[in-house]
């Protein structure tokens, strides 16, 4: 029966530190107690478990319910299964005794290493822990969250809803109990939509005779169970009758249920010739069955050659990769490692490129390979025909193989590429504003496959060559990858254009009447000539022209600055210009009187161009010595308001400061202005 699982686990923790009983450390090792072990099952049938060792195996993580009430797979069987057809799936657990109960976890186990099932709660796909007894499984009526452990008097819900399971996935079911003198259970699937139930009907898949003659060993197409196997091997007979069977013995019956490889021994040695193996009832009145009890149907049979083992010759040689450092042959029949030389002395190469063996080794299982990898010093990069000689090596034999022969003396014929080599060149075809550019590669060594990415652009251009039109100033990338089938090279590089004809010059936008105006040339691109026009009054063929003096006129005035630029060879040009304002004279001085009426005459205040004031900065203060205007912008302008309200007629003080330009020396001023409304 179950108690609440922490007062249980609390009391059996106190129970063996006092005792030095390991009674819930003891391991499972039955058949089926743990998921590596699992039971498989199928859909079509009842399982029924009349016996539990016990045992635990871990904790366990249950969703939604508290780790620390000690869930684990005490005393569990395990089931597996897979989903042929998605949908629901029900089933039911029904004790074989009153007042017992059973706990359940269902996983998938898809492409999982079995071990996360102790661990990673994504696994879960459902289950149910509740104390209350009878049974318990899955149905459409049943609780839509995992019932947490609980004591008999909660009666809590003991069916969960049924899970939807997916097509081509696997699942396993941990079926436990928590106390130990349980009686056991049957477990049935029905009831979902979902299908677990193989439709494969078993049978075999390929015999192949050993070398004596003597041993065969079966390929079946789905695995089958250990207990329908008859002793003796009885489900087994030659046809022609030249011998008798006398074992067959499976392959994982030892730590499984089910095996899909045996070997057959027969009494004697088969005589040159084909067979067929055929499938009998056997002492237990029937042939092999899979996990849902289908048949191998009677009389089905299987041809096979048998000839006495005579010197085999390698079969082909793997095809070569770009460049191979190595070459797989194939045999016929496996190969005893111990015989290859390891430095590769059995084997020679010979082509248009010298080759050095440096190795050679197979992929050994039980001192067995069906390959020999040949290792060479260097790649291989000329392409044409090479033929590889298997001879006798420092040894003086040559390898041998799985029936104790000697292999022929032999050569073998292989073909390999040459080596590719993206890199790729280009023309171009400057313009004033743009360039045309073809890039093109030569195509040597066989390629035969192109693909261009310009400036990262997708989708690649795969001709041989293209043309692309790309601004005259600008930074670019091409990549090329090229291909003969078999060989692939990668080339890029950076292209920086920077032939566009483009006018550009700074200036100061004001001057004074005594000061020359500096230009300062900043036009971009492969420029050869420039014509710079100051107005009316001037002109200069200099990239870089000395100050221009405009004439002295004792009154503002404007003039557009314009700079042409030219590249004679491209027959481009470009230009740009500027507007300068050139002041009536620079003398600071300060009106004393404004009339701020909106007329368009004398409305603001402010010192007069002050355009060689550094450090500026202009203060005016109302009769109370209040600040009501303050700037550092010589050409910011007093209206005659604070805050947006006019100010009344009357003397306001006004200071100013400022380092002079020319002369360096700091200035300080101050006076009085009138305004008059």
């Amino acid at each position: 029966m179950k108690i609440v699982k922490t007062l249980f686990y609390t009391f059996a923790a106190i129970w063996m530190a006092t005792s030095g009983s390991e009674v819930f450390a003891q391991p499972c090792t039955t058949l089926g107690q743990t998921p590596q072990t699992a039971f498989p099952v199928c859909g079509t049938s009842v399982f029924r478990q009349s016996t539990v060792p016990i045992c635990r195996n871990g904790d366990m993580v249950v969703p939604g319910c508290a780790s620390a009430d000690g869930y684990g797979d005490k005393n569990p069987f395990y089931y597996k299964f897979t989903c042929y057809v998605g949908g629901t799936l029900g089933f039911m657990i029904t004790p074989l005794a009153a007042n017992e109960d059973y706990d359940w976890q269902l996983y998938d186990i898809t492409g999982r290493n079995l071990a996360t099932i102790y661990t990673d709660p994504t696994a879960v796909v459902t289950g149910n822990w509740s104390g209350t007894y009878g049974t318990t499984g899955t149905s459409a009526t049943g609780s839509t969250s995992i019932q947490c452990a609980s004591v008999p008097a909660d009666n809590r819900p003991t069916f969960s809803f049924w899970p939807t399971l997916i097509a081509g996935h696997e699942y396993l079911l941990m079926i436990s109990h928590f106390s130990d003198g349980q009686s056991g259970y049957d477990l049935a699937f029905g009831g979902g939509t979902a299908v677990i139930t193989d439709p494969k009907i078993p049978g075999m898949v390929s015999v192949k005779p050993d070398c004596d003659g003597k041993t065969l060993t079966l390929k079946l197409n789905k695995k089958v169970k250990c207990n329908s196997l008859s002793a003796g091997g009885t489900e087994f007979s030659i046809l022609p009758a030249v011998t008798t069977v006398v074992s067959a013995v499976p392959d994982s019956c030892a730590f499984a249920f089910d095996f899909d490889d045996i070997v057959i021994t027969l009494a004697s040695p088969l005589p040159n010739g084909n067979y067929q193996l055929v499938i009998n009832p056997g002492t237990d009145g029937n042939t092999l069955k899979d996990n849902c009890d289908n048949l191998i149907p009677t009389g089905e049979a299987i041809p096979f050659y048998y000839a006495i083992p005579q010197p085999i010759f390698a079969d082909s040689i793997g095809k070569p990769g770009c460049a191979p450092d190595s070459v797989k042959i194939y045999f016929p029949k496996k190969i005893i490692c111990n015989t290859i030389a390891p430095n590769g002395s059995d084997f020679s190469v010979t082509g248009p490129s010298p080759v050095t063996v440096i190795s050679a080794n197979g992929n050994c299982v039980n001192n067995k390979t069906d390959y020999v990898v040949v290792r060479f010093a260097s790649p291989i990069t000329v392409g044409g025909t090479y033929t590889l000689t298997l001879k006798a090596g420092d040894d003086g034999t040559v390898i041998i193989d799985e029936c104790g022969i000697e292999t022929p003396i032999q050569t073998l014929n292989f073909i390999t590429v040459d080596t590719v080599n993206a890199d790729f060149t280009y023309t171009q075809k400057l313009g004033c504003r743009s360039d045309t550019l073809t890039f093109s590669h030569n195509g040597a060594h066989g390629v035969n496959s192109w693909s261009w990415l310009f400036n990262g652009q997708t989708p690649p251009i795969t001709t041989q060559t293209h043309t692309i039109v790309w601004p005259a100033t600008s930074d670019n990338t091409a990549q090329l990858i090229v291909n003969n089938g078999v060989c692939k090279d990668t080339s890029s590089q950076q292209i920086k254009l920077s032939n566009e004809v483009k006018a550009a010059f700074s200036m100061d936008n004001i001057i004074c009447p005594e000061d020359g105006l500096k230009v300062t040339n900043q036009s971009e691109g492969q420029i050869d000539a420039w014509l710079w026009k100051y107005d009316v009054v001037g002109t200069s063929n200099l990239k870089d022209p000395p100050p221009f003096l405009f004439p002295t006129l004792y009154r503002e005035a404007y003039y557009t600055v314009k700079l042409n630029v030219f590249n004679t060879a491209l027959n481009c040009t470009d230009s740009t210009r500027k507007t300068l304002t050139v002041l009536d004279f620079c003398l600071i001085e300060v009106p004393t009187a404004f009339t701020p009426n909106n007329d368009g005459l004398n409305d603001y205040f402010q010192p007069h161009n002050a355009l060689k004031a550094d450090n500026y900065e202009f203060k005016i203060y109302n009769r109370w010595g209040q600040l009501v205007f303050q700037s550092r912008n010589w050409r910011e302008k007093w209206d005659g308001r604070v805050n947006g309200e006019l100010q009344t007629t009357g003397v306001y003080v006004w200071m100013l400061n400022y380092v002079h330009r020319d002369t360096k020396q700091s200035v300080f001023r101050k006076g009085t202005v009138t305004l008059i409304r």
